[in-house]
């Protein structure tokens, strides 16, 4: 009787407080019904909202800037705006491991919201401060030297603001709701969609709004708008503080594997003991910053660190902890981390698609007929706003039909696990290039048909598939692998893990452009290359056939791949025996 009154006592304690290693912004622990969870994460969404509606009222337009304001060829445009792209989507592996290790989410947000800020505030300079701007008076052939050093350092000034900005603020968001408590991790496996959709509202404006300011009235005045709004969402973010959960930064995450590594090779010589037990971990009994792991089988040879000698256990017993002894949780924490690699770099092929949208898909709109009436043309990177329409019905669908269902056909919290979930987003990648290489064959047609007008006669809604199932993919593979790079990642490597996502389209960028140099030269020996002076010199089409054809290939390979991955495995929190360690399946590592 006196234990279930115990029992119940926790368990009310427990509903009333939340112990998952948080604090609240006084340092205490946090009380759970006024932290955390929605009230918390709409403040952390509202600024994701606006860095994407200033990212994407950039980046789409920029391959537009290149070629009408600096007057650069296509290919060097392209491989620039890769570029850029590929620099701001690396810069978060910076990032995200100053905070884990050293800042702190909510502080590395700040610091990186503020040098956004100052980026677009230098950009805004470079269009609008009359001894910066491309040309003294009108239109010119070539742009002064002056703007184009200060235009780049502005866009590159913004990229280091995304490196700090991306992978804390996401991951943040995701700290907001306890794996241990049913409703918050139930809340917590739709806050990656709505976080999406939030992100594709910002992006849609930043593709219409913003491009047709861009269009219609001028760039200075587009880039006045995006800088007000930042300032506006940061002190937003400031506001919400007082409802935010924190995680104290614990070090760097790879002196632990560090230690694995080298604790790993010292013992090598030794046998492995006849039970997994036997391999040293922190009693559950000891306060702890992250939560315990299960033993698995997998890259047995690390399981070595954790080997008590006896030297080991001498050391332990006067309360030291000896250099070269790991725990069972920092061996499958370096298991987890090696695991993913695979998965990584299978990605690549996925985020190449991606690439294209915003450069040749939104330099082929140029080329087409924008016009809905007499009176109103459709700014070109504004088609850009399918691919987010097309993610936000996928993610909506997925949500509210999918998941249900799915859930009573698997018994899987998720409706399906993580991987698959990223599998069915490269299937669309693949049909989203076949699609792609048709329709640019049908505008190649037209033009051999007519010189005169080209394919103006050809409507920019022949685009739209593309820009849908791209979008489609979308909703599956980039939420799936922001599910994946941040739950099955070490709990002291969450902003690192969404890094690594946000690296797999920063590696993607630059494989596109290594790519485009590769069949450039290629194509070159046979007398006419793939990629001309202009789109109508081109053919795309067989560039688009040959990303199908690699994507196809990689997919083969990542089913195999997800099909052998084993999940994460997280303890319970209360004092049990091991076996009751619960077998992840890519339902959130749920403790």
């Amino acid at each position: 009787m006196e234990q279930t009154r115990k029992q119940e006592r926790v368990e009310v304690d427990e509903e009333k407080w939340v112990y998952d290693s948080s604090v609240d912004h006084k340092g205490r622990v946090p009380l759970r019904a006024s932290t955390g969870v929605w009230k918390a994460s709409l403040f952390i969404i509202a600024i994701e909202f606006s860095e994407r509606l200033s990212y994407f009222g950039i980046a789409t337009s920029l391959i537009i800037y290149l070629t009408r304001v600096i007057h650069q060829d296509l290919k060097t445009a392209v491989k620039n705006v890769n570029y850029w792209s590929g620099v701001t989507t690396m810069m978060p592996l910076v990032g995200g491991f100053l905070a884990d290790a050293y800042v702190g989410r909510f502080s590395t947000v700040l610091v990186s919201s503020i040098i956004y800020f100052l980026g677009l505030l230098l950009l805004t300079m470079s269009r609008a401060v009359p001894s910066w701007k491309p040309c003294a008076t009108g239109p010119c052939l070539k742009p002064r030297k002056i703007h184009e050093v200060v235009f780049f350092l502005a866009i590159y000034l913004i990229s280091i603001g995304t490196g700090g900005h991306k992978p804390c603020l996401e991951s943040f968001g995701a700290d907001q709701f306890d794996d241990d408590h049913p409703a918050e991790r139930r809340n917590k496996l739709s806050y990656f969609n709505w976080w999406n959709c939030g992100l594709c509202s910002g992006l849609i404006l930043g593709v219409t709004v913003i491009v047709y300011v861009q269009d219609h009235v001028s760039w200075a005045a587009a880039d006045t708008i995006l800088t007000v709004v930042m300032a506006s969402s940061v002190l937003i973010f400031c506001i919400g503080r007082p409802f935010y959960r924190f995680r104290m930064p614990t070090g760097s995450p790879l002196t632990p594997m560090l230690r694995v590594l080298v604790a790993a090779i010292t013992k090598r010589k030794l046998p492995y003991p006849p039970n997994p037990a036997q391999l040293y971990e922190v009693p559950k009994s000891e306060k702890t910053q992250g939560r315990l792991l299960c033993h698995t089988k997998s890259l047995k040879f690390l399981d070595k660190a954790a080997i008590l000698e006896d030297k080991d256990i001498t050391a332990l017993a006067k309360l030291q902890i000896p250099r070269r002894l790991a725990t069972v949780t920092m061996v499958e924490e370096m298991k987890l981390v090696l695991n993913m690699i695979p998965i990584w770099v299978t990605s690549f092929p996925f985020g190449i698609c991606v690439a294209q949208a915003p450069t040749f898909f939104i330099k082929q709109s140029t080329t087409l007929n924008r016009n809905i009436t007499d009176n109103f043309q459709i700014p070109p990177a504004s088609v850009y706003s399918l691919a987010a329409i097309g993610m936000i019905v996928s993610v909506v669908i997925y949500e509210k039909i999918l998941v249900p269902v799915l859930r009573r056909a698997t018994g899987n919290e998720r409706g399906i696990n993580i991987l698959q979930r990223i599998g069915i987003g490269i299937v669309f990648a693949v049909v989203t290039m076949v699609v792609a290489a048709l329709v640019e064959r049908k505008r190649l047609r037209v033009v051999e048909a007519d010189q005169v007008k080209g394919s103006l006669s050809m409507s920019v809604f022949w685009l739209a598939p593309q820009f849908l199932i791209i979008g489609f993919g979308d909703g599956f593979a980039l939420v799936g692998l922001q599910e994946y790079f941040y739950d099955q990642v070490p709990d002291s490597m969450r902003s690192l893990g969404l890094g690594l996502y946000l690296s797999v389209i920063g590696v993607a960028n630059f494989l596109s452009s290594f790519i485009i140099t590769i069949v450039d030269h290629v194509t070159k020996k046979d007398g006419k290359s793939w990629f001309g002076k202009d789109l109508n010199s081109s053919r795309l089409d067989y560039f688009y056939w040959l990303l199908a054809a690699i994507t196809a290939a990689d997919l083969c390979i990542y089913v195999l791949l997800a099909r052998r991955f084993s999940y994460k495995t997280v303890q319970k929190r209360a004092v049990v025996a091991v076996a009751d360690c619960y077998e992840g399946d890519g339902i959130g590592a749920i403790a």
